[in-house]
């Protein structure tokens, strides 16, 4: 988690004009956050093993506004209506009928893409130091898939630990490089990605502090900042779907049924109102990094996220402890993703088992879906970082946030075209059911359909007799 949740604060705190001291507070509140979002979802929402943390998806919605405090004042308006609109998508079944149309053909870009769109964030950062985002790899690679094997005994520590060991090692590497002096005369960009000491966080966090709500002030709710923040949501809500379908995938779990889908993203909303009210700049959506290290260490545990999810807490509430964390180099994290995202996508791939790959039609929804899925996205960053701002540019700063957010997500633009043209190409010929994996997905359409669900989905102290519809 800590190296989305500083990324997320290394990009928006500079840009909204804060220092050292509110990028330690942003940091501590994402985490906080994020530690009391995974318990609520891992124990009231989906009951999936899924982590929940701070989206990137927010950024261009939070980087259109300006000043911190008055930004922060206004991202948490603006997170508190996001977050009342994803809970009546969830709670009130809007989600729900959406799923049930979806078919595996669909969810394959939809879920393939909510991690493998994130492409920008792996390798490139790697580059940005080599020589310790690249030792970072190469050890995960090694300790996950080879020495985890060949050593039966040691299958424990290059297996389920295989993260922890290895980012233990590249950051003792990277200290004594440091303190060696490596990088002195080096410039301040390959400085702040490769030196242990430049993020400035350890001498500015609190020995103690505890995220309150409404800790920026009072939030101000302007209407073109709600629906920009709506926007994001949106896309957030997309992408969280398609990481939860991935986590069930490795977590040994059904097809997530409908209804639990739509109590998941109820669930998400509420989240993302306690961010709003606690000020994290973003909002929560279900964590990619997660999926992949549930398929590298094959514990699909809940009580495992349950305790992760006490650790984010402590981290959060001792503030020396979580800034000597996150003063790990990110190129560190990059190479982690390089490995976790990849699982994560690969996740999607699995659906096509269930479809008819010898067909034409779903050969172009494929196609098109994960081709436009990653060209249209590149389009309006590449827009973004040549003119400043993105396609859209009218008068209307809602009206350009909301296009330009949608547009610059991949798995949103996937996964609106595979499921538009999946419903509506050649619907009516009868071997389509067959060929899109109808057939297969039929049975979880229900959560009654499949005696699995009471075991993996079921709400507990009995909630489910209580609350049928959920």
């Amino acid at each position: 988690m800590l190296g989305t949740t500083v990324i997320i604060a290394t990009i928006l705190v500079p840009i909204m004009g804060g220092g050292h001291e509110e990028k330690a507070i942003v940091i501590q509140t994402i985490l906080f956050l994020a530690g009391i979002n995974t318990l609520l979802q891992v124990h009231f929402g989906t009951r999936l093993p899924a982590v929940m943390g701070g989206s990137f998806t927010y950024i261009y919605a939070a980087v259109a506004f300006q000043r911190f405090v008055y930004t922060m004042r206004s991202l948490q308006g603006a997170l508190i209506i996001a977050g009342v609109f994803q809970a009546v998508i969830g709670f009130f079944g809007i989600w729900r009928v959406f799923i049930r149309f979806l078919s595996p053909l669909a969810a394959v870009p939809f879920v393939t893409l909510s991690a493998l769109g994130l492409f920008y964030f792996a390798f490139p950062g790697v580059a940005k130091c080599i020589e310790i985002g690249l030792p970072t790899l190469v050890l995960l690679l090694i300790f996950s898939e080879y020495a985890s094997h060949y050593f039966a005994k040691g299958s424990f520590v290059f297996g389920r630990c295989a993260v922890l060991v290895t980012v233990i090692i590249v950051w003792i590497f990277a200290e004594i490089l440091t303190a060696a002096g490596a990088y002195d005369e080096r410039n301040p960009v390959t400085q702040f990605s490769c030196r242990t000491d430049s993020s400035g966080l350890i001498h500015a966090a609190p020995w103690v502090r505890f995220p309150y709500p409404f800790q920026w002030g009072y939030p101000i709710f302007c209407a073109q900042d709600c629906f920009a923040m709506m926007a994001a949501s949106f896309a957030s809500l997309i992408e969280s779907t398609g990481t939860l379908i991935a986590v069930s995938r490795y977590a040994g779990a059904t097809f997530v049924p409908p209804s639990v889908f739509a109590r998941g993203i109820g669930w998400q909303g509420i989240s993302i109102i306690l961010d709003g009210m606690c000020g994290t700049l973003t909002g929560t959506a279900a964590s990619v990094e997660n999926c992949g290290l549930l398929a590298l260490t094959r514990v699909g545990s809940r009580r495992v996220i349950k305790i992760s999810a006490l650790f984010m807490i402590f981290f959060s509430l001792f503030g020396k402890f979580g800034a000597i964390l996150a003063s790990i180099p990110l190129p560190i994290f990059s190479a982690l993703y390089c490995v976790l995202f990849a699982y994560s996508a690969a996740a999607g791939l699995c659906f096509l088992q269930y479809c008819n790959l010898n067909t034409r039609r779903s050969k172009f929804i494929l196609g098109i879906s994960l081709f436009l899925g990653l060209s249209i996205p590149q389009y309006f960053r590449e827009f973004e970082t040549f003119y400043g701002f993105g396609p859209a540019h009218t008068r209307s700063l809602a009206f350009n946030v909301i296009v330009n957010v949608i547009f610059s997500s991949p798995a949103t633009v996937a996964a609106i075209l595979a499921y538009l043209l999946d419903c509506t190409h050649l619907y009516w010929e009868p071997h389509v059911r067959r060929d899109r994996g109808w057939l297969w997905l039929e049975k979880f359409k229900s959560y009654r359909h499949d005696g699995r669900s009471e075991e993996f989905y079921a709400l507990p102290y009995g909630m489910s007799r209580y609350f049928p519809s959920l």
